[in-house]
C-alpha cells in the first residue's frame, strides 16, 4: 500500500475547515470554516479572501456562471456573489431548529447536494441527505452525519460517507434524473471517522479520517484501501485535488478544541493520481 505524507501550506488555524475546491478557472482553492461561517478563496499569488455568511456554512459550492458559490448555511441555500449573499432557498420549513448543513456537492448535472446535521452536541446525532434543483428532495433519510459526496466518471455510481454510521454507501446513480437507488456499504472505516472525500480520474475515492490523522485512499469498485495520507492533524475533514495538473490533493483539517501544533491548518500532499475539476452548481 502506498504511503504519503502531507505538509501543512499555512500558519493560519481554523475552527472546523471544511469543503475545499480547486477550481482551475482561477487557480483558486475555496474552504469554509463552518463554526465561523466564512467563505475562504486561496489564490495561486498567495492571496486569500474571505465572506463572512454571518452563520455556520457547510459548503460553498463553486458556480457555473461566475467566481461566486451556492453556500450551505443553518437556515437556507445562498447564491454569494460579487461580495454580496442573497437566498436561494429557506430551509427553515426543511431542517428541525437544532440542525444545521453539513457538506454539498454540485453533481455531473450541477444540481446542488447537502447534508445536514445537529448544530451542537445537545442532541442525538441526526441528519439527511437532500438534493436542490429548484425544489428540494430527500435522497436518503435517517443519516446521522451527512458528509463526502463523489460520482464516478461514468455517471453511473453514487458515493456518500455518513459519518456516525462509520462508512461509506455506495448507490445506483441516474444521471438523467438525478435519483438513487440500491443503496449499499462499500467499506467500513477503523480507529475514526469517514468524513468528507473527493474522487480521482480513475473512480478512486480519497476520504478524509476525522480522528484518525489520515486520508484513505478506497477503491470505489471493491473498498480495498489502496494508499494513505499521513496528516499532522488529529481531524481532517475533508479533500480535493488541485494545482496545475490536478495531482496536488489540498485537506482541511478542525482545531476546535484542540492544541496541536498543526490542528486547523491547511494541507497539501503531492500523490500518484489526478482527479478532476468539480461539478460547478448550475441549477439554481
Amino acid at each position: 500500500m502506498k504511503k504519503y505524507t502531507a505538509q501543512p501550506i499555512s500558519a493560519e488555524k481554523y475552527r472546523l475547515g471544511e469543503s475545499p475546491f480547486y477550481d482551475p478557472r482561477y487557480s483558486r482553492l475555496s474552504w469554509v470554516d463552518i463554526l465561523e461561517g466564512k467563505i475562504y478563496s486561496r489564490y495561486a499569488d498567495g492571496r486569500t479572501e474571505f465572506f463572512d455568511m454571518e452563520q455556520f456554512v457547510g459548503a460553498a459550492v463553486p458556480l457555473e456562471r461566475s467566481m461566486g458559490f451556492a453556500a450551505a448555511g443553518t437556515d437556507g441555500l445562498y447564491i454569494v456573489e460579487n461580495g454580496k449573499k442573497s437566498l436561494l432557498c429557506d430551509l427553515k420549513g426543511v431542517y428541525e431548529p437544532f440542525l444545521r448543513s453539513n457538506d454539498a456537492k454540485a453533481d455531473p448535472k450541477g444540481r446542488l447536494w447537502f447534508g445536514s446535521s445537529c448544530a451542537d452536541d445537545s442532541h442525538e446525532a441526526q441528519g439527511a441527505l437532500y438534493r436542490y434543483d429548484g425544489i428540494v428532495c430527500v435522497m436518503q433519510d435517517n443519516t446521522k452525519i451527512s458528509n463526502g459526496m463523489a460520482w464516478n466518471s461514468a455517471k453511473d455510481r453514487f458515493f456518500f460517507s455518513d459519518s456516525l454510521y462509520y462508512g461509506v454507501f455506495a448507490y445506483i446513480y441516474d444521471n438523467e434524473s438525478g435519483e438513487i437507488s440500491g443503496r449499499s456499504r462499500l467499506f467500513d472505516v477503523e480507529n475514526g471517522v469517514p468524513d468528507g472525500m473527493c474522487i480521482d480520474s480513475n473512480d478512486n475515492l480519497w476520504v478524509a479520517v476525522w480522528d484518525g490523522h489520515r486520508i484513505e485512499c478506497r477503491s470505489s469498485r471493491t473498498g480495498e484501501k489502496l494508499a494513505e495520507v499521513e496528516v499532522a492533524a488529529k481531524r481532517p475533514t475533508s479533500c480535493a485535488f488541485g494545482g496545475d495538473d490536478m495531482q496536488t490533493l489540498y485537506i482541511t483539517t478542525s482545531g476546535d478544541g484542540l492544541d496541536g501544533e498543526y490542528d486547523g491548518c491547511l494541507f497539501a500532499c503531492r500523490v500518484d493520481a489526478a482527479g478532476k475539476a468539480p461539478d460547478k452548481a448550475v441549477i439554481l
